[in-house]
């Protein structure tokens, strides 16, 4: 199934440390999977940016509502201990645990309402608030990412079929292959044998990789046959290969070429190593998402 919401891991994580013990993350974790059958697909799906897993950084965010609500504590980094009111949401027993629910708690209020004008004596009216503010932002990030995407793909669209297969060449050296001179080595346009490019695959050239680019309308399907003439056209010179389109593969084609080890890009694939790579593109704004540096505050730990 698909990881839970933060706030419905609210009431199973207070039920997790009701005995009044502390529980660490790491107790904790291995607990609400098993209550939510969460397969290791599941634990191992990452948030868009990559720097953490879905599952654990809604964990954390359901550890956090709790703790400034006031029905957890926290002794030691890390770690959460049920308090008395924690005890006494356990014992009457809500139907469920979410932000409309703690918003009973004065310190909840104040920790999640910003508003100067709102009182913080008064529950705020209720709101379906179902995402974790790292959820908000990493769904900004990805439709922001997204649309970046279909602007580079629109401009290479426009590129002229050499200059396509040149810039193929020249996000590969970006990659980290090694090239020729010029950032790499392009065969005739003319007589290509279905080879539209040579990198090598370490700086030091032991081995070589056939590049066939071709820009091609992106509602254009590749099949089978396209891959198996450039399996043709490789064959005996080391066979390892990369087709590189703007258009889209069949499955056939995929999983052929998957069965010739030739490694296929399409347009959005494509578009996405670029931006991966800041290859014709360049950061608009940075920001800086920072966490507790856990080894500066052991090394101060007696």
């Amino acid at each position: 199934m698909a990881v839970p919401k933060y706030h419905e891991m609210m009431k199973p994580l207070l039920r997790a440390v009701c005995d009044g013990a502390p529980h660490t993350l790491k107790e904790l974790k291995p607990i609400i999977a098993e209550e939510y059958s969460l397969s290791e697909a599941d634990l191992a799906e990452m948030l868009p940016s990559g720097r953490q897993t879905v599952f654990a950084n809604r964990l954390g965010w359901a550890g956090t509502y709790l703790l400034k609500a006031g029905l957890l504590e926290r002794p030691a980094r890390g770690t959460f201990i049920i308090t008395p009111e924690g005890k006494k949401v356990l014992e009457e027993d809500p139907a469920v645990i979410d932000p409309n629910f703690l918003d009973r708690y004065e310190s909840f209020r104040k920790f999640r309402h910003t508003d100067a004008n709102e009182s913080a004596s008064e529950p705020a009216a209720a709101v379906q608030d179902t995402k974790t503010p790292d959820d908000t932002f990493e769904e900004a990030f990805q439709q922001i990412s997204d649309n970046l995407a279909d602007e580079v793909l629109a401009e290479v669209i426009k590129l002229s079929p050499t200059a396509f297969e040149q810039m193929v060449i020249d996000l590969m050296y970006e990659m980290g292959y090694g090239a020729f001179e010029n950032s790499g080595h392009t065969t005739s346009v003319t007589n290509d044998e279905g080879i539209d490019g040579v990198i090598m695959e370490d700086k030091l050239g032991f081995d070589l990789i056939y590049i066939q680019a071709k820009k091609w309308d992106p509602e254009q399907t590749i099949g089978r046959p396209q891959i198996q003439n450039f399996v043709g056209a490789i064959a005996g010179k080391g066979e390892k290969g990369l087709f590189v389109t703007t258009a889209k593969y069949a499955k056939t084609a995929v999983d052929y070429a998957r069965h010739q080890h030739i490694i296929l890009i399409d347009g959005p694939k494509l578009a996405r190593l670029m931006i991966e790579h800041n290859f014709g593109v360049s950061p608009k704004k940075t920001f800086e998402i920072k966490a507790i540096d856990t080894d500066l505050f052991n090394s101060y730990a007696e």
